[in-house]
């Protein structure tokens, strides 16, 4: 693991760390050559397992504590940034079902992108699973990857059922019925729940105080693989009103329509340079009807 971690320059002080954050090219290295020294294919599918809610600190807590499973997954959903910056989490609940999406917001190569898929899906099957104190987290889970040579241990996930090679966006989703996401959870505590999420907040509020907005926003709608995010859903996503971000950009000296454009504009050029899509298909994935 020392020799690991030395060849990916990762400083073991920094996984010690509470706040503790590595890059996407540490994180391709280090999943590159943890492949290359184990000779295994399972090992995104293996951290799933082994992911316990304890590790997403106070969002953690929150969810443990909230009143039903639809409640904690839309929490995890509303400050999935505190988790990882590198995925974006939607979720949706309707009358027969509950559905969430994840997928990456920034470019990443293909191996680590098969390796989060894997980690992301199972380590959500597991905290449903906890969520309901043991009980069969019943759901289907659809990826965009091929069967991995591993595909036996998803048997693992006995109450699931796995769907690969899914065609659209790069990414997974996971769908629950609405029976299952209505339960409600045996450590329910409103108090305890109103409590952690309004540190969720301010640390998701600290994390963008940090950064440029506008450039975070310019990132988010340049990276977008399926059409552009609308200020109301890029709001969501920092817990702000469409009002708020709105208003923050202004500070900044920018205005979301102009960043808007821009990104479209950039994503359209490399696109047609790339010679990959046709204009209909370039159009179509700027978001043109």
């Amino acid at each position: 693991v020392s020799a690991l971690l030395r060849e990916a320059q990762i400083k073991p002080e920094v996984l010690l760390a509470a706040d503790g954050q590595l890059t996407a090219e540490q994180v391709d290295t280090m999943v590159r050559l943890a492949a290359q020294r184990t000779q295994r294919s399972d090992l995104g599918f293996e951290l799933g397992r082994v992911i316990k809610l304890s590790a997403h600190d106070i969002l953690g807590y929150a969810m443990l504590s909230a009143p039903t499973l639809d409640a904690a997954l839309r929490l995890v959903a509303r400050y999935f940034s505190l988790i990882t910056p590198t995925y974006l989490m939607q979720y949706r609940s309707t009358a027969t079902h509950a559905e969430m999406n994840v997928r990456p917001a920034l470019p990443i190569t293909a191996q680590v992108l098969a390796f989060h898929q894997e980690t992301i899906a199972v380590a959500y099957y597991e905290t449903v699973k906890t969520l309901l104190a043991g009980a069969p987290a019943s759901c289907s889970i659809y990826l965009s990857i091929d069967p991995p040579p591993h595909v036996e241990r998803y048997r693992e996930l006995s109450a699931a059922t796995i769907h690969f090679s899914q065609t659209g966006l790069p990414g997974a989703r996971i769908v629950f019925e609405k029976s299952l996401v209505d339960r409600p959870l045996v450590m329910a505590d409103p108090n305890t729940v109103k409590m952690a999420e309004a540190r969720c907040a301010e640390m998701l509020n600290n994390i963008v105080n940090r950064s440029s907005l506008s450039e975070w926003t310019h990132m988010m709608l340049r990276q977008a693989a399926d059409g552009q995010p609308t200020l109301e859903e890029l709001a969501s996503i920092l817990n702000l009103s469409p009002r708020t971000l709105e208003r923050r950009l202004f500070l900044q000296g920018s205005k979301f329509r102009d960043i808007a454009n821009k990104a479209r504009h950039e994503t359209a050029c490399a696109l047609i340079n790339a010679g990959r899509l046709n204009i209909t298909q370039i159009a179509y994935h700027l978001g043109y009807t």
